[in-house]
């Protein structure tokens, strides 16, 4: 078979997309007469085919030929044929799903697949009930838990008896992640007629990935650990990160410009990108994995709060400084709806947002407090944006200054996962906002939640302890929170999917929970 994985439709707009495909061997790929050379890294094949001068609001049917032969769709494919559609001009009804947290299928013990359930409903309905786009908002893959066929696989190629054991080592490995998250064969029907944009968390790399200064210089530590960070970073480069990009973006990326003109392997290249990508010892990043999307009067703003932390020097924050202007930047456009993408949630249960912003200060503190603290933060995953307070602030300045401009969106939406149930909650600043602010949270898309932690977070969400848990924080020293904020809808667990819906200056959000007859709604709420 000539198409190893994909295609995957990727960045689409009025008039362009993107079609991504590994394939088996050096080869020249087709879309809809648009032809492009693979490139190679360490043995494996790629090409990201740039497709402009489409007529916005029209739908192609689209097949995709490897040297010259047809290579998809599979004859007994049995799904709809993959098509693209970009935007009509001034659209003004987006439907944008999204999710993150999605393991593959491992003898079902995680339940009715969310994603899988919303693919099968697409096939069945009508093409105008599809979304425009759907958000992947990290844990794509998990390098460190591995399924059982991956670890057989594992077993196959190296000592697995040896650290780090069943999970992944390097760029090999990781590409057989891949292959496993998106071969299903309706999953593989899906990204190839939903445009997908992603962003990573931890388990793409590892559990609790810079979560702090210490943490990074224990795996540092590691003798398997800069070949594993060095393959996900490649890998996640040319599996998620590429597509994220429109025809102008990839134009001016020198990376992607120096892989598909080399005519030889890239490995090199890649691994001295994602050298440079983790390295923040000068307060800055190499890498910006933030991206930026519009769908009509729907402006999307992806913020990479994973891999662009900064943590040297005593200073905390989720991204450097020259990557939050950028985001700031992007912000102030005029549109009707904000929606910030984040893999982490912005507005956790109040509770947990003090006792990290509590346990940040108690882990600058010297001698062995400032150990234990550093001890229970690895132990707890105290790393969401409260952990980072001045970036927590930054991020609630930014969204409150644009609910007060004099061309406010009419809601502000922050979009997450990771925290593996779905919740709707809504802000509330001392200082009114025009726009309607919330914090949408839908995980997972097929993972699991142990039973007392369910209970656990549903505590978290109460005032009582919210208030004690404030005062603890304030008597700790850590400056009152900028804005307030209250659960309105959850929490909710299992597998779930979420949908944001708006049409012109109105929105509403949903969830919904897969069950074993497809998916079934839990919330509904009109944001404005």
């Amino acid at each position: 078979m000539s198409l190893r994985l994909g295609p995957l439709l990727r960045h689409v707009d009025e008039t362009s997309a993107t079609v991504w495909v590994e394939t088996t061997t050096a080869s020249e790929v087709e879309v809809l007469g648009v032809t492009a050379r693979t490139f190679e890294i360490r043995g494996h094949h790629y090409a990201l085919l740039v497709l402009t001068g489409l007529e916005p609001g029209s739908c192609h049917e689209y097949e995709v030929r490897v040297d010259g032969e047809k290579a998809w769709p599979p004859e007994d494919s049995g799904f709809p044929p993959s098509r693209i559609r970009t935007l009509p001009r001034n659209e003004s009804r987006v439907r944008l799903v999204f999710g993150s947290c999605r393991k593959p299928h491992d003898g079902d013990i995680f339940g009715p697949d969310a994603l899988a359930a919303d693919a099968h409903r697409m096939a069945a309905g009508e093409e105008t009930e599809w979304p425009q786009a759907l958000l992947m908002l990290g844990d794509q893959v998990y390098a460190d838990e591995t399924t059982d066929e991956t670890q057989e696989w594992l077993k196959r190629r190296r000592d697995t008896s040896k650290p780090p054991g069943t999970e992944v080592t390097d760029f090999e490995e990781y590409t057989h992640l891949y292959l496993e998250a998106w071969g299903e064969p309706v999953i593989r029907w899906l990204l190839s007629t939903v445009p997908t944009s992603m962003i990573f968390d931890d388990h793409d790399v590892r559990d609790d990935w810079n979560t702090s200064h210490t943490w990074r210089q224990q795996m540092r530590a590691q003798p398997w650990w800069q070949e594993r960070l060095r393959g996900a970073i490649m890998s996640y480069w040319v599996y998620q990160h590429l597509g994220n990009l429109g025809p102008a973006e990839l134009a001016e990326d020198p990376t992607f410009q120096k892989a598909i003109a080399s005519g030889g392997d890239n490995a090199d290249l890649l691994a001295a990108f994602a050298d440079e990508a983790d390295d923040d010892r000068d307060g800055t990043k190499g890498a910006r994995w933030s991206y930026r999307r519009d769908f009509g009067g729907v402006r999307l703003l992806v913020i990479d709060s994973r891999a662009g932390r900064i943590l040297v020097g005593g200073a905390r924050s989720m991204v450097d400084d020259d990557e939050f202007d950028w985001i700031e930047e992007n912000a102030a456009d005029a549109c009707d709806h904000l929606l910030i993408g984040s893999s982490l949630p912005w507005l956790l249960p109040p509770v947990i947002s003090h006792l990290q912003s509590l346990n940040e200060r108690a882990c600058a503190r010297p001698g062995w407090r400032g150990r234990l603290a550093e001890k229970i933060r690895q132990a707890g995953d105290l790393e969401h944006w409260a952990s980072f307070r001045a970036s927590f602030d930054r991020l609630a300045a930014m969204i409150a200054r644009e609910g007060r401009r004099e061309d406010p969106p009419a809601t502000i939406a922050v979009l997450s996962g990771d925290v593996h149930h779905a919740y709707i909650a809504e802000a509330r600043y001392p200082e009114p906002v025009a726009s309607a602010v919330y914090q949408l949270t839908c995980s997972p898309v097929h993972n699991a939640m142990p039973r007392p932690l369910r209970l656990a977070f549903g505590a978290t969400w109460s005032a009582r302890l919210a208030s004690l848990a404030r005062r603890w924080a304030e008597r700790g020293g850590v400056e009152p929170l900028p804005l307030e904020w209250r659960k309105t809808s959850g929490p909710h667990f299992g597998n779930v999917i979420a949908t944001v819906e708006t049409d012109g200056r109105s929105a509403v959000t949903t969830i919904e929970q897969a069950t074993g007859d497809g998916l079934t709604e839990v919330a509904r709420q009109r944001l404005v």
